[in-house]
């Protein structure tokens, strides 16, 4: 049988058999699961129906389940069975069938189904567990036997391999695994079950929930039982193809080939080949599922895991001489394989193939300058006569520079060189307890008793896409805490739950003569509770209430959530399809888009994407949501967001001709109601994903009239209030003056660029203005906070990554934790070169440009300047312009200053009681300054 094959006879044979057939959930799991950061189980998706929290489609279901567990990523391609991305097949009953139907299927469907020889299949059963207090399953061992297994095939193991727990409490019980006897060719006669051998293997598993592990360990009987089944598809695929290991099935062995076309290296010719080939096929696998499912590579979670895994592939093809690109092959090649029973696969076929090639390119220099190092570092150890490496070289490697351990490990054994695992595993917990206290993520006390509320009382009918305003009563209250606070569930409501990025309503909730305002809405499931700030009196259960939604707050948030749409649509036609949300938030006062991009959006996409968008609201087209069935809404080409959770039966929300989206959220009508869209900012939010932030309607009006203003004042400054754009032009000209002067007198054009995070975008856009060749600059980047080494903040990391190495030279200060300006002052003109043509001063942690300074003799005054203008006057209104058009002008102001810009300077150091001087007057010593250099220049 083809994997095609056995994946469809499986489905079919319990279809047959009264079973919902259900279609493969995302490796996203949903946002209310946060037990894993993959989906890693057949069952995972009906974990709520297991838990009692939502009521199944129907009590018998049956699925194959993409799967991706991430414990056995360093063992794939060193053993013939273990992969990272597989398939499970499973069929589940909630309350229905219990042991002795499932059992009896799965024994029908082996011999009928898959055509196995009864007497070659073996059975294990739960041998009891004194702990646990529960003997031998005796039930289970008596059904087998009714069946036709005789006893010398019914093997008892323990509570680790035949008991299942989902953690230290909760659902668990017994279980009973099936497997196949491969013959003696694959192991001796005394081998058995359980052994982790390749002879018996197993095949399927069938758990019986029964029981309830309570905290103090004790164990009570579940009042459903339920059933939840296991068959890994790949290894099936061993067993029907009568072939070796999971690697030469039809679902890898095209893989494999390619590998072997691509490096002329024969599989199974030896054992560093057949493990690279191996982690190829399953880390393609791997990757194209995981970016289909919006997953994009990044050093965090999901992310992490993705990039990983394309590391190790793409390092394993580098080791079998494979000529870049190739990732991309071996990706478009695991689409075609898989696209059949996974459709989806093929309409993200540009996303995965974007992705994989960005990714393969970034990393192939990493592994340049990785492995340019760890040659250092084998050449000073056999130097030292040492026959091992430290722990932070190899740590240095993996952290500083991404290079993975695994390769570093491989590539020292090969010169007879070891390295201290322990040692590196301490660093990177240490590393791991810095993330974790960093994150200050705290789990809501709240959240288990807002649950046991919900549950525990009627659920609450949402009236709020409909009316802000509903006469209504209450079904529970609650205290909640002794601050006055309190937990209640009305029977009708029109406060939305905050979900799908949108924030709860506010609002107020008012009974006989008393009120109290909405602090929260809680979304449990499609249930909801709402917190309220009672002052005084509560209402109790049964008390009629009038609920009474913040109209204002609403609307600006219903035009927020219109626009993140309109923006979703504009961005994926200006930059492509690659690009999905990764997480929003939808507020009255302004929304957060976040999605995946490889790279920062230029001026020009902005302002398309932003026109694009008004353009949208301009056409006044018609917004509406439609109820309809998820494969009808799919069929329709509606999106689902990544990371959420749909049923069955959707709402999707449809703008005219521009867009179709599943969503829960409220929005306005029609377009025209946004009013204007204004973007404000757009960074990094984590690797490859973007964030922007927007405002609209009134919001967006106050933000363009400051902007206004700001560029009145900026022309004031420059000495022309009514053309700053002309006098910033005429400034950029001198800008490129200087470099052209400098490059014509020295050959050279020495820039320094102090504060920020990345000095290549100022120094890539001032070269190209000035149209001086890359070969005949130089760039110092100086910062008396220099990071450590390995800090993903340090200065230099990312102009090294985009200037080549021969071009680029850092000064490198000790960092200065005493403001001992005079001694920084002194480092700084010790370390740069005697002349620098211009200074860039980075002045604040926004990142925006502050000014550019004469490079002339200017060393002693940069720290004191940085100095001057940090600390408190950071918590003021700044100087420092922080739009584009109005940093440049800042900047020219700076640029233009001369001699008497030094003089104003050594005047304000030595306290010239012409210049206010002193932190409250930080701002106004700046503004004369700059004032004192208009007048010279004009």
């Amino acid at each position: 049988m083809r994997t095609d094959e056995i994946r469809e006879t499986f489905l079919r044979y319990f279809e047959q058999r009264g079973h919902l057939r259900v279609a493969s959930a995302s490796l996203v799991p949903s946002p209310d699961d946060t037990s894993t950061l993959l989906t890693v189980a057949g069952m995972q998706p009906f974990k709520p129906y297991f838990e009692g929290r939502e009521e199944p489609p129907k009590r018998r279901l049956a699925s194959c389940q993409r799967t991706f567990r991430t414990v056995d990523i360093d063992v794939v391609g060193t053993t013939k069975r273990h992969l990272t991305f597989f398939e499970m097949l499973g069929n589940f009953s909630f309350g229905d069938y219990f042991k002795a139907e499932s059992m009896r299927y799965g024994w029908e469907l082996s011999l009928e189904g898959f055509g196995f020889d009864p007497e070659l299949i073996w059975v294990t059963v739960f041998a009891g567990d004194e702990e646990l207090g529960l003997g031998p399953d005796t039930e289970a061992i008596e059904i087998w036997r009714e069946i036709g297994v005789p006893e010398e095939r019914i093997v008892r193991l323990g509570r680790s391999e035949n008991f299942w727990q989902g953690g230290e409490s909760g659902p668990c019980g017994p279980c009973s695994e099936m497997y196949i006897d491969r013959g003696s060719e694959f192991g001796p006669d005394d081998e058995r079950p359980g052994d982790d051998t390749d002879r018996f293997l197993e095949y399927w598993n069938h758990v019986f929930t029964q029981y309830l592990l309570h905290a103090d360990g004790s164990i009570s009987e579940l009042p459903q039982r339920n059933i939840d089944t296991g068959l890994g598809l790949e290894r099936m695929a061993v067993i029907q193809q009568g072939v070796d290991s999971v690697f030469d099935t039809d679902g890898f062995a095209p893989l494999i080939e390619l590998a072997e076309e691509l490096s002329g290296a024969e599989y199974g010719s030896e054992e560093r080949v057949t493990r690279a080939m191996r982690i190829l096929a399953d880390h393609s696998r791997g990757a194209v599922n995981l970016i289909a499912d919006g997953v994009v590579p990044s050093n965090e979670d999901r992310g992490y895991v993705l990039r990983r895994i394309m590391r190790r592939a793409i390092q394993q093809g580098r080791a079998l001489g494979l000529e870049p690109p190739y990732l991309g092959r071996f990706a478009a090649l695991a689409i075609e394989l898989m696209s059949g029973a996974y459709p989806h696969l093929a309409s993200e076929y540009g996303t995965v193939l974007r992705w994989v090639g960005q990714e393969e390119e970034s990393f192939g220099r990493t592994l340049d300058r990785g492995t340019e190092l760890l040659e250092r570092i084998v050449a000073d150890a056999k130097r030292s006569s040492t026959s091992w490496i430290d722990a932070e070289d190899a740590f240095r490697l993996h952290d500083t520079y991404g290079f993975p351990y695994d390769l570093t490990r491989e590539l020292l054994a090969e010169q007879g060189l070891a390295v201290d695992d322990e040692g590196f595993e301490a660093l990177m917990e240490q590393q791991r307890e810095r993330a974790r206290v960093g994150s200050g993520a705290q789990r809501d006390d709240r959240h288990a008793a807002v649950i046991s509320f919900v549950s525990e009382a009627p659920e609450t009918t949402f009236v709020g896409y409909e009316e802000l305003r509903a006469q209504t009563s209450v079904a529970a209250a609650e205290p909640l805490g002794d601050d006055g606070e309190l937990l209640v569930k009305l029977e009708e409501s029109p406060f939305y739950a905050e979900g799908g990025g949108q924030v709860a309503d506010s609002g107020v909730v008012e009974w006989d003569g008393a009120r109290a305002r909405v602090e929260d809405v809680y979304r449990v499931g499609d249930d909801q509770a709402v917190r309220l700030a009672t002052g005084g009196g509560q209402p109790a259960a049964g008390e009629r209430v009038t609920a009474t939604v913040d109209h204002e707050a609403r609307h600006a948030t219903m035009r927020n959530h219109t626009a993140t749409h309109l923006l979703h649509a504009a961005l994926r036609e200006r930059l492509g399809t690659h690009v999905r949300q990764a997480g929003s938030a939808v507020r009255p006062d302004k929304l957060r888009f976040d999605f995946t991009h490889g790279a920062p959006l230029s001026d020009e996409e902005l302002r398309a994407v932003e026109d694009r968008v008004n353009d949208w609201v301009k056409a006044s087209r018609p917004t509406r949501a439609l109820q309809m069935e998820r494969a009808e809404a799919e069929a329709m080409g509606a999106m689902a967001l990544f990371g959420e959770k749909y049923g069955d039966w959707v709402r999707v929300v449809e703008v005219e001709e521009v867009s179709r989206e599943l969503c829960g959220g409220t929005h306005v009508a029609n377009t025209a109601e946004v009013g204007i869209f204004a973007i404000v900012s757009e960074g990094s939010s984590a690797a490859n994903v973007r964030r922007i932030e927007a405002l609209t309607g009134p919001a967006a009006i106050d933000h363009y009239r400051r902007q206004s203003d700001e560029l009145t004042e900026a022309g004031a400054l420059l000495g022309s209030p009514r053309d700053a754009v002309g006098a910033a032009r005429r400034g950029a000209e001198l800008i490129a003056e200087r470099a052209r002067a400098a490059v014509g007198e020295r050959g050279r054009f020495t820039l320094a660029i102090s504060g920020g995070h990345s000095p290549w975008p100022m120094f890539e856009r001032l070269t190209a203005e000035a149209e001086v060749p890359l070969a005949q600059t130089e760039l110092f980047q100086v910062d008396e906070r220099v990071a450590p080494e390995g800090d993903p903040d340090r200065n230099w990391t990312h102009a090294e990554a985009s200037l080549p190495l021969d071009r680029f030279r850092a000064a490198h200060p000790m960092p200065v934790t005493e403001p001992d300006l005079d001694a920084a002052a002194t480092q700084y003109e010790a370390l740069l070169p005697d002349r620098l043509d211009l200074v860039h001063l980075g002045l604040g942690p926004d990142g925006h440009a502050a000014s550019l300074v004469p490079g002339d003799a200017v060393c002693e005054v940069t720290d004191r300047l940085v100095a001057m203008t940090a600390g408190e006057y950071q918590g003021r209104r700044r100087m420092t312009l922080t739009y584009p058009a109005l940093a440049a002008a800042r900047q020219i102001v700076w640029l233009v200053l001369g001699e008497k810009a030094r003089d104003a300077l050594a005047r304000l150091r030595e306290g010239d009681p012409s210049i206010p001087g002193g932190r409250v007057e930080r701002e106004r010593a700046l503004v004369l300054t700059d004032r004192a250099a208009v007048g010279e220049s004009g």
